[in-house]
């Protein structure tokens, strides 16, 4: 059986969760995945074939402020040429006909140099860290990564929308959850209102934990607490359940009443596909998170008013948002492995 490589960027976990989404749809298709940090540890909890092999570097955020997008953007570029030379000995040892990759575009640019179908993955056509005179750079960057999209062989990308030229939007990727809200709110023993906080793969949110609970404790409410801090946070909260990493968020975004979280895109996503309210507050200037958080309605500046917006989240009405991006993503890829093995 041929093996496919599939390249899941570990900046974060909203990456490894929706692939994961996807590989879960293929049948009788051996996927390797290789990644690091967060993303690895999910991987191995769920026993998916895997190289842990990628070091990404650590965004520096001061309360909920991102410091020093200059030095992060060098970093990611030593990264992304470091994650090059890793890439390039994995395809040539596994003989890969075909590469997917989640926001990984050091494998892709391996994957091009050597003629190979390639398949993206992703939500961001453009970055936007930097200003001034470093943002030359991040310009340069940005044509560089532009180019490798326009020669991708497809770009799947996780909204609704007309596909265009190699570009096909599937809408939100979310894993798929097989038990009813009862069984999950019994199988966590959430009894209470519950609100869940999660801050995704790295320490960059613990700014938004600490908020949260004290909003929370101020509403003074019977409400139960729970901290998903991942796997980048070994700090215990207070007059909190505790449950550090997992690797089952979504079904505890699905259980909860509330989930308060970051801004990243899958996470938002889940929320929404679930019918979950939720607070997203963004890294204030993560040009991503900011967008995500936008598109919902929320600012930076809202982690100041968290008490009255918990309030107002808990009376709204749950709100399922159907959604089949998981299985529209991964039909894609299986079209694209069938034409290989046919050719």
């Amino acid at each position: 059986m041929n093996v496919y490589d599939f390249f899941s960027s570990p900046i974060g976990l909203g990456h490894v969760t929706r692939d994961i989404a996807i590989v879960t749809n293929f049948k009788n298709i051996s996927v390797n995945f290789v990644t690091g940090s967060g993303a690895a540890k999910i991987l191995k909890k769920l026993d998916y074939k895997l190289e842990d092999v990628y070091n990404p570097p650590s965004f520096i955020v001061e309360n909920g402020i991102l410091n020093n997008q200059t030095k992060w953007l060098w970093n990611y570029y030593q990264y992304y040429k470091n994650c090059k030379k890793i890439s390039e000995k994995i395809i040539k040892k596994n003989n890969s006909q075909l590469v997917i990759s989640d926001e990984d575009f050091a494998s892709l640019t391996v994957a091009q140099n050597l003629k190979i179908p390639n398949i993206l993955i992703t939500d961001v056509l453009e970055t936007k860290f930097t200003k001034g005179i470093s943002s030359f750079i991040e310009k340069r960057m940005n044509k560089s990564m532009m180019k490798i999209i326009k020669n991708c062989d497809v770009v799947i990308i996780p909204e609704v929308g007309e596909d265009k030229d190699n570009i096909k939007k599937v809408g939100p990727i979310v894993r798929k959850i097989n038990f009813s809200r009862e069984e999950l709110r019994k199988k966590f023993s959430f009894t209470k209102t519950t609100i869940v906080i999660s801050i995704g793969g790295t320490d960059a949110g613990i700014f938004l934990i600490d908020k949260s609970i004290k909003s929370i404790l101020k509403i003074n409410q019977d409400i139960e607490i729970v901290v998903v801090s991942g796997p980048a946070v070994t700090k215990k909260f207070q007059n909190v359940k505790n449950l550090g990493f997992v690797d089952n968020l979504h079904e505890m975004i699905y259980a909860s009443d509330l989930i308060i979280s970051l801004a990243g895109k899958s996470t938002i996503d889940e929320a929404k596909a679930y019918g979950t309210p939720g607070i997203f507050i963004p890294i204030k200037g993560h040009f991503e998170q900011e967008d995500n958080a936008r598109n919902e309605g929320f600012i930076f500046e809202d982690i100041n008013q968290l008490d009255k917006l918990i309030l107002k989240k808990l009376e709204e009405k749950r709100n399922k948002i159907n959604t089949n991006g998981a299985e529209l993503a991964s039909e894609i890829i299986k079209k694209m492995i069938k034409e290989i093995s046919n050719s």
